[in-house]
């Protein structure tokens, strides 16, 4: 497609957003094998070994259901985290083959483009959070139907936060390193979060976790089946949107400073 042709396209409603580009970069995500078994195989693996390495975890009661359903739901917002920044920061490899600057040329705006990347690394996300509770189903964890179902609508919703998060350390980083720096990154995240240890009451630890992305996503998701207080869940309410802003705001900046520069 020429840049006369890619021009002479009328300018779309919300930005220059278009389902079809949205359609055609979920079927370039699907079609790299690296990512799919890397966001659809690492998650359901992590809760085999930390749930069921003890046989308490199935046996014992806690909250509204055992100790093996608290951990998936922990995997289960570690894969979609994994799986949204994965595929956000897929840009860096854009950036360059220079297609970023492409899209310069196209209407599409912005935030239109954060926007489809966001829900392409969030469709990948959804897969891996179906794939965890299948395979916690199936090894022994225990909740309500609506603790599954909840728990899982907010582990997906809440992943655009590692979407907008991937998509701004694509921009910020060279694409031979940007996975060796989010693998690191993200392994530190989780558990300064408390998704690999739950955080205890008290010290300074868990009062400086309350700052980090990944606090205000586990308590949320977690909320369903652990009840927390409102005080504490309204301070991962703030987490999350405030991290969710600042990730959204800095990836908007860098691509709009990238492709400036054609």
């Amino acid at each position: 497609m020429t840049a006369t042709q890619m021009t002479s396209r009328p300018t779309l409603n919300l930005g220059g957003f278009s389902p079809t580009f949205l359609g055609l970069e979920i079927k370039r995500l699907i079609r790299n094998r690296r990512t799919v078994l890397f966001t659809l195989v690492m998650p359901p693996v992590f809760f085999v070994i930390f749930g069921t390495a003890s046989d308490y975890s199935s046996n014992y009661a806690f909250a509204h259901g055992n100790v093996t359903a608290f951990i998936a739901i922990s995997m289960a917002v570690y894969g979609a985290m994994l799986a949204a920044t994965s595929g956000g920061a897929m840009v860096s490899v854009e950036r360059a083959q220079g297609w970023s600057r492409q899209l310069r040329l196209t209407p599409l705006k912005p935030v239109a483009y954060i926007v489809t990347k966001m829900a392409v690394a969030m469709t990948m996300g959804l897969a891996s959070i179906v794939v965890v509770f299948a395979v916690a189903s199936v090894f022994g964890a225990d909740m309500p139907i609506w603790v599954w179902i909840s728990t899982g609508v907010i582990a997906w919703l809440g992943s655009s936060v590692f979407a907008a998060f991937g998509l701004f350390m694509g921009y910020l980083l060279p694409s031979e390193n940007v996975m060796q720096v989010l693998g690191p990154v993200l392994a530190v995240l989780a558990f300064a979060g408390g998704l690999f240890v739950p955080l205890a009451d008290g010290g300074w630890f868990p009062f400086v976790s309350k700052f980090t992305p990944l606090y205000g996503l586990a308590t949320v998701a977690r909320a369903p089946f652990t009840d927390p207080s409102a005080a504490t869940l309204a301070v991962a309410v703030l987490n999350l949107a405030v991290w969710a802003g600042v990730f959204i705001f800095g990836a908007a900046v860098l691509f709009r400073r990238d492709t400036q520069r054609v």
